[in-house]
């Protein structure tokens, strides 16, 4: 659900959000008012409405484009371990990267799923972790998404082997579960895979290949995403905050967290224009968690 790309994009979110509300039908008993604000309740939405809405995400992550929408480092690289603030258009929080191909054979992260607030515009937000990504097109990633659609909140759990579609695992994802994602890999092997400890059954655990010449494995990512698609960027779900712990890596055959790595990028995420931020990053708290949280939509 993400990458590198060359970022210029001046297409309206409204017609982002028109396009995402296409094919839209009855929500049922969770529905909210389209004319106010609805978080996610405790009363499940209808099963109608689930396979509408599931309907509706599938089409779009059929069109989405991954990965980064550019990253901008703020500052040149200094000689040794550093962290670097950098911006993206549709990326938040933080990334190892190397320039060295095969460098990277593992990460790992842990989180709460964010219960999101959702308004009568389609929106989504999408928390990972993967490889690759963030200087090359191709990804390695999975975790949760969550996915306002018509005024009604629904999450789920997901891998992607990108430029390869999204695959929706587990649909009874809820705000507050507890998630461990991991991606590793050798050699062209992958194996991809996502715990929630609070409802098991959107857990999965699969095995991927990738060729070495083209998954290069050069960075390791941590993301709070706004996915891209092939007319804009989706308008970011109001998640309030997103805690990201236990944030490891393998890196040359040795173990370590997000700060242990020589070239560290810290991800803001800006609006298209650059000019105000939608989602920001906190400093690390024993180089292995982070916060990310949410100011505006697009």
């Amino acid at each position: 659900m993400t990458g590198r790309r060359i970022f210029a994009a001046s297409t309206s979110v409204a017609l982002v959000a028109g396009a995402l509300a296409a094919g839209a039908g009855t929500i049922g008993s969770a529905a909210a008012s389209h004319a106010g604000v609805a978080r996610h309740t405790a009363v499940r939405p209808s099963a109608r409405y689930l396979r509408e809405a599931r309907v509706a995400l599938v089409h779009y992550l059929a069109t989405h484009r991954s990965p980064a929408l550019t990253l901008h480092p703020s500052a040149s690289r200094a000689v040794g371990n550093t962290i670097v603030a950098a911006t993206s258009a549709n990326w938040n929080g933080y990334a190892d990267v190397s320039s060295t191909k095969g460098e990277f054979t593992r990460v790992s992260g842990h989180w709460a799923t964010p219960g999101v607030t959702c308004t009568a515009e389609d929106q989504l937000t999408s928390e990972w972790v993967g490889l690759d990504g963030a200087t090359d097109s191709t990804v390695e990633q999975d975790g949760t998404l969550s996915w306002c659609f018509q005024g009604v909140a629904t999450y789920y759990t997901w891998y992607e082997m990108y430029p390869a579609a999204t695959v929706q695992v587990g649909n009874t994802l809820q705000p507050g579960d507890l998630i461990t994602a991991t991606v590793s890999r050798s050699s062209g092997n992958y194996t991809l895979s996502v715990t929630d400890a609070t409802h098991t059954a959107n857990s999965f655990s699969v095995n991927k290949t990738c060729a070495i010449t083209t998954c290069l494995d050069e960075s390791a990512e941590w993301i709070a995403e706004r996915p891209a698609f092939n007319i804009g960027i989706a308008p970011l779900a109001n998640y309030g905050t997103w805690t990201l712990s236990a944030g490891s890596e393998t890196a040359a055959g040795k173990a370590g967290t997000i700060s242990s790595f020589a070239k560290v990028d810290q991800i803001g995420m800006l609006d298209a224009t650059g000019t105000y931020k939608l989602s920001t990053t906190s400093t690390l708290t024993g180089g292995n968690t982070f916060t990310t949280t949410w100011h505006n939509s697009y």
